[in-house]
């Protein structure tokens, strides 16, 4: 017949040890577990070589997962052994890491959990205070990542994302060809991208980059251009985009304070339509717009250019976009509209960085998409006011270590 800890074990999936105890608390919900290694243990961390048992230390507790509402928890008074090659040494614990608090199966949750839902979400679930499995979450991020290298990078996307509430920036940068966040770094200046390619890439990486995707920061172009020798900078389709609809927009907003309130009912609920892609359109709301044409000429104007411009991104040689923006950026400078104006002499500024996109064969999509998330996870959070909890859920969740999978297969339960 089974025995009752033989029971335990088998029922939790607890693999690498041995029951030697269990109490089970029903006040607190808590199975308590006295364990002990497999075979009696003594092996070093090291080399896994069995050493002389040199004196046992104090009792530990490790939190362990959630069953059927019962938190379990491991107790264990580990041994310092001497080992022939590495001398004294804690023992191996199989079931964590060296002075961790938690069991490998509950890290394992929590990353997996804090990948689906709100932290505090997953701190209900594994009955932790949020507060405590932040810690946790950090603890075992920063311990996977210690020492991962960035590998064949031959793509870079930077861009520059706000955290509590906006206040404060990061800087984010990606590998465009894995979609995958390669380093976050607080700040947005000189200092952090140079911190980024002193520190987590050798010259020999930095000769491999051939294509760099940003937006029109200087300071993000100047650094790009100075540590990469080999690249050609690519100015960010979105950002690029954003920029002219700002300008669209200043010319909408100074209509709107020079036209009386009759003639402000022609514009009301059209912003969002003069920002929409051509190809998004209804052919109602086109026809809406094109009404400007005899209400507000100067809007109208603003539209078209707008329009006209985005079909640089459409062609398939860089020549042909380069005559293509000579003739707009003329017409566009005839329009006495000055924010377009404005718009044509940065455009006119980054010419050869623009039309870069059509030779380089980076897809937008791969920016926006990474964007996308990093808005979600802040967005899921209602805004990080920590930046290590920020920057621990991009990681997480779209890093280019998969954390999950650093922790041993035998303890991969959810």
């Amino acid at each position: 017949m089974m025995t009752t800890n033989n029971f335990i074990r088998q029922f939790l999936n607890i693999v690498g040890l041995a029951i030697s105890n269990f109490y089970l608390d029903q006040r607190n919900k808590e199975l308590k577990l006295y364990v002990k290694p497999h075979k009696n243990g003594c092996r070093c961390p090291q080399c896994n070589q069995r050493g002389k048992i040199v004196r046992t230390m104090d009792v530990r507790s490790w939190r362990d997962i959630v069953v059927c509402g019962f938190r379990v928890i491991f107790f264990y008074a580990p041994r310092v052994i001497e080992c022939k090659t590495h001398g004294y040494v804690q023992e191996d614990i199989p079931w964590a890491d060296p002075y961790a608090k938690a069991t490998h199966r509950l890290e394992y949750q929590i990353l997996i959990y804090c990948q689906m839902m709100t932290q505090t979400s997953a701190a209900k679930l594994l009955r932790l205070a949020t507060s405590t499995l932040s810690d946790l979450l950090h603890r075992v991020i920063n311990r996977v990542r210690e020492g991962h290298k960035i590998e064949d990078i031959k793509s870079i996307g930077i861009d520059e994302v706000s955290y509590a509430k906006g206040r404060k920036y990061i800087t984010v940068i990606y590998d465009l060809e894995k979609s995958r966040v390669v380093w976050v770094g607080k700040g947005k200046g000189r200092d952090t991208v140079d911190n980024f390619f002193n520190n987590e890439l050798t010259d020999a990486q930095k000769k491999k980059i051939k294509w760099a995707s940003c937006d029109m920061y200087q300071t993000y172009i100047d650094a790009i251009e100075e540590h990469c020798p080999n690249v050609t900078v690519v100015l960010d389709r979105f950002h690029v985009a954003k920029a002219l609809n700002e300008a669209l927009d200043k010319v909408r907003k100074e209509e709107w304070e020079n036209i009386d309130g009759k003639n402000r009912k022609s514009l009301k609920g059209i912003r969002w339509l003069l920002f929409k892609n051509a190809s998004k359109r209804t052919e109602k709301e086109t026809d809406l717009i094109n009404s400007l044409r005899k209400s507000n000429r100067r809007i109208h104007r603003a539209w078209v250019l707008k329009d006209e411009f985005n079909l640089v991104w459409d062609f398939s040689t860089v020549e042909e976009a380069q005559n293509f923006l000579k003739r707009w950026t003329t017409t566009a400078l005839k329009s006495r509209l000055e924010p377009i104006r404005k718009f044509v002499r940065t455009v006119r500024k980054h010419t050869e960085r623009i039309v870069s996109f059509v030779g380089s064969g980076l897809s937008n999509a791969k920016a926006e998409g990474i964007n996308r998330i990093i808005k979600i996870i802040k967005n899921r959070a209602s805004g990080f006011r920590s930046l290590n909890a920020f920057i621990d859920m991009i990681y997480l969740t779209i890093g280019d270590l998969d954390i999950a999978e650093q922790i041993p297969v035998e303890y991969r339960i959810c």
